[in-house]
Order: C-alpha cells, then structure tokens, then sequence
C-alpha cells in the first residue's frame, strides 16, 4: 500500500505516468513534438489535454515517441511522495535521454512544479522549464524563453484562470467517456492537504463554456462525462446578462438537459457543501449517476477537527441518511485516512465504525505522510509509528473488502443498464461496462463480432467478487 496523503483526489493507478497519444486523423504535419506523461488526479489528466491544446497551437505535435520529442514534459502532483520520487526517478532518465539529443527542452508542470520550483530548476538542474497549473498559457513563450538558454518558470497563482476559452484535445482513450473541468484551486484548506499551495483559490469556470464543451463531448460521440473540481459542490457562477446565479445543482441540471444518453458523472464531493438541491437533482434525471464520491477521512470528531474538515462524526452520518432517504439506490465511496497526528485506538475504532454505518461500495485509503507546507507539518507532529499506520491501515482496507463484497452480493439477481466501454480487461471474449452506481459489470458476448461498444445494454448479474459484478445481457 502506498503512502499518501489524500485530498479527496481520486487516483486511477493504472493511468499513472500515462503518455498523451496523438489526436486521431490530425491533419497537420509538424516539426516539432512533445511527449507529456500525466500522474496524480483526474484534473491533471484533463490539464494535459488543454496543455497538448495549447501546444498544437504554437505548432506542436503530440507524440508517444520519446526520440521523436523536442520537448518533454511531466504533469505532476505533490499530494503523494511516492509520486514525487516515480517523477524524479523519470527526470533523471530523460536527463540522460537530453544528454544524446541536442535542443532537447524538459518541463515539469503541475503541483510539484509550484511546490519545488527552485530545487528542480538550480539545485539539481533537471528541468528547463517549470510551469504551475495557473499558467499553461505562458508555455509557448516559455519555451522560446528556454531555447535561448534561459531558465524558463513561471509558477504565479490566478485567482480567475479557469481555461474556459481552451478547448482541449483529448486523450481518447476509450472515446466515450471524458473528464470536463468545471472549477480550479481550492478554498477548504484541510491540515493534512497541499492542494491550496499547490493549486490556489477556488474559482468556477463560466457555465456557458462547460454547456458548449459537454455539447460538443456529445456530438462528437462520447456518452459519458465527469464534471471535475476539488470540490465540485461549491460551484458557483453568475451570469451576468442574464442576472441568474448557477450553482452545482443547476449546472447538473443544465448538463444532463443537453442529452438524455448522455451520463453525467462528478468529482469529487466535500461533505460540507453537498446540497439536498444536488440530491433531489440527482433524484431527477435517469441521466445523472447515482454515484456520490464523499470523502470522510476519518470517523472520529477529534481528529476531523484536527484535520480541519469543518464537521463532526455525528453530521457525517447524517448526510450518509439524507443521500440514502433522497437517493436510495445511490452507491457512496469515500477517502480514508489511517494514522493521521495524535490518533489513537479510539479514534481508529470510530473510523472502522463510521465506515460500517456508511456501508461504502468502496474506498481510496492509505495512512498518513506528511507534505511540507501543510497546516499540519506546520502545527503537528507526525507522531505514530510507521507500524502503527500500517496495521490501522490493513484493519482499513479488510473491513473495506467485506463492505465491497457485501454490497455487491445485494446487487445478485438485479439488472442494471450498462454504458459498454470495451473489452474485459481479462478476456477479449467478454464486454466490460458500468452501471449508474459506478460499478464494474463483465458480461460474455453473444458473438465475437458484435459492436457493442459505446451502447447502453440491459445485464442481469449473476455473480460477483468483491470488485466486480459478472452478469448475462439481456436481450
């Protein structure tokens, strides 16, 4: 298990270190390429695709050859350590790779870009160019910057970049479901959290802009869309001419009107901010999953109050009944920290319990490390033993593997509408797909040559893991 420190940042670790493709059918010829690899959150996913936007502007090409790249560049993120050394471990490699090929350019951008911008540039002098998350529409001046032998950085915090006039290009991975930013930085400043340093202030990106990009999403064939932020439910946007204030609930609202086969996802949740007006939206539209990802972090009150997490044990559970009674279908996953400064076995014990009352689908959990520059580094000391951690945390992650089968025998014998994303990861001779709750379903295909993929189909499941759903489609 890794050691992380989690923001309510939900990490897909099969994309880590993942490079940007080419757009398909580009019709441009280009003598210039970069290469970008992409680690952390989905928001660094989605700042990579208006990066390459930025980039195919001033003349560059997107590239997965590493020989072929005049410039080379990592997206990154300063929330897990063990994501900052897999990055430094890459520079040190493309170092070697700059030393054969002359001109070659090496940027970092992202958090650890705005966290160790000095240290990356002139002390250890493996990078040219370093660019924060605010300010990706300096790169191709900063690489003009760079060519002439300058060090190139510019790493200043906005307080109202939001992108919103960039239309990125995207990675395509599956070519159905893509990630739509609807907000940046973060004005939640939990203890335990680099985000804020690394990201800035909240600010919410002009509506129109969003409608336009998830029409677009949806004419181009996608059939699924995350709405991304830090915490997407303190959204909040005025639009002026028209004298209308849109908060998260009416955004869903405006973007699951654009299509009914259009599905409409979030990430992530801030317990504090998650409305009734955001349930009952949710309660509304077939079209917007049931999904809530609501990070708890801990189940004792002392230690949320040390975390700054701005409510109790007590109110938790209560917004756990009121997504239940509104929503009772709905399915909840959560973020968990074992072994954060001071706790102790009670405490430990209140986040075991906290965790059966919710009875989550699933979670992102990993012990406590501590981030330079945090409230917490400042303030606390990180005073339980790494062993300690360690067995909080397989306590942890075994009560969640028993929660993770549990709910998935409840779904034995029901049917769910699927949206197919492709094949099986383990077998070519089965589809692989989700459900509105955000689970996995792997169901046989009737016949090798079916095209099913981007299709929504009805699966009755007929068994499950603690991980996956396994049904037969229903015709």
């Amino acid at each position: 298990m890794n050691t992380m420190l989690t923001t309510d940042k939900v990490h897909d670790e099969a994309r880590q270190g993942e490079a940007f493709q080419p757009f398909e059918n580009d019709p441009n010829q280009y003598k210039k390429h970069f290469y970008i690899e992409s680690y952390g959150c989905a928001m660094n996913f989605a700042d990579s695709e208006v990066v390459a936007s930025i980039l195919n502007g001033a003349g560059f090409g997107a590239t997965r050859n590493l020989e072929e790249a005049q410039l080379i560049l990592l997206n990154t993120c300063s929330i897990r350590e063990k994501a900052e050394q897999t990055v430094r471990k890459r520079l040190t490699e493309f170092r070697k790779l700059k030393e054969r090929t002359p001109g070659m350019l090496i940027g970092m951008l992202g958090c650890m870009a705005e966290r160790l911008k000095a240290q990356l540039l002139e002390q250890e002098k493996l990078v040219d160019i370093v660019v924060g998350p605010d300010a990706y529409r300096s790169l191709p001046a900063l690489i003009e910057e760079a060519e002439s032998g300058q060090k190139a950085v510019n790493v200043l915090l906005s307080r109202d970049e939001t992108y919103g006039d960039i239309a990125p290009i995207r990675l395509d991975t599956n070519g159905i479901s893509a990630f739509v930013s609807i907000m940046r930085g973060c004005n939640n400043m939990c203890s335990f959290c680099v985000v804020p340093f690394t990201r800035g202030r909240e600010r919410s990106r002009d509506a129109h802009s969003i409608i336009q990009e998830v029409k677009d999403l949806c004419d181009k064939g996608y059939k699924e869309v995350t709405l991304l932020g830090q915490n997407v439910d303190s959204y909040y946007w005025i639009d002026e001419q028209k004298d209308e204030t849109v908060t998260f609930a009416a955004l869903l609202e405006k973007v699951a009107l654009i299509s009914p086969d259009l599905r409409i996802r979030f990430s992530t949740s801030h317990p504090k901010d998650i409305t009734d007006e955001v349930l009952l939206t949710m309660a509304k539209y077939e079209n917007i999953c049931k999904y809530i990802h609501l990070p708890v972090q801990s189940g004792s009150s002392r230690m949320l109050q040390l975390m700054n997490r701005t409510y109790t044990r007590e109110w938790y559970m209560a917004k756990v009944d009121r997504i239940k009674e509104l929503l009772p279908d709905c399915g909840i996953s959560s973020d968990i920290i074992a072994g954060f400064c001071t706790e102790t076995e009670e405490d430990h014990q209140e986040t075991l319990s906290i965790m059966q009352y919710s009875g989550y689908d699933m979670s992102y959990m990993f012990f406590y490390s501590e981030r330079p520059g945090t409230l917490a580094a400042r303030r606390y000391e990180d005073d339980i033993p790494e062993e300690v951690k360690k067995r909080r945390l397989q306590e942890i992650v075994d009560l969640q593997g028993e929660l993770s089968r549990q709910s998935n025998l409840k779904d034995l014998g029901k049917t769910f509408k699927v949206l197919v994303e492709g094949n099986s990861r383990k077998s070519d001779a089965d589809w692989m797909g989700r459900n509105s709750q955000n689970k996995v379903i792997v169901f046989p295909k009737k016949d090798m040559n079916e095209q099913l993929k981007g299709s929504y189909v009805m699966v009755k499941v007929t068994d499950c893991t603690k991980t996956t759903l396994r049904g037969e489609r229903e015709l």
